[in-house]
């Protein structure tokens, strides 16, 4: 078996595809990360947002599925408040609001690496019926 940072690095082949890796897991808390490279610009020369959105997705679901549980997301809304640029070091920190034992609720930040807030992350999981196992978080 694995532990969670290990699992969800692995098995989520699309956060792989564009280079965000989980760095940290905790009960209630994650950090993911990944360099903005030019595959991640838009047609505006900046960071395409579903890069942000797919970082913040990966922490969101560490923290989701911490305890033990598939968790699956079922409502995300972004707000961007800044741009990222080539180059820039992105890391979305996700932190568990409210550890419901159906609907858990995560608020998660996307920053640079001047800790500039770029956006901002509600999301909203739905807890399975279904056993989600890992050895440890890290």
């Amino acid at each position: 078996m694995a532990t969670l940072l290990e699992r969800l690095n692995s098995s989520d082949k699309f956060a792989q595809s564009i280079g965000a890796q989980l760095t940290e897991v905790r009960e209630g808390y994650a950090c993911a990360e990944l360099i903005v490279k030019e595959c991640h610009l838009n047609a505006a020369g900046v960071c395409q947002g579903g890069v942000m959105y797919t970082l913040a997705d990966l922490a969101f679901a560490a923290v989701a599925n911490c305890h033990g549980i598939l968790s699956l997301g079922i409502s995300n809304t972004i707000t961007f408040v800044k741009s990222a640029q080539l180059g820039d070091h992105l890391y979305a920190e996700c932190a568990e609001v409210v550890n419901h034992y159906k609907l858990p609720y995560c608020d998660i930040k996307v920053k640079n690496q001047n800790n500039e807030v770029l956006a901002v992350v509600t999301g909203l999981a739905y807890r399975s019926k279904k056993d989600y196992e890992f050895d440890s978080f890290m």
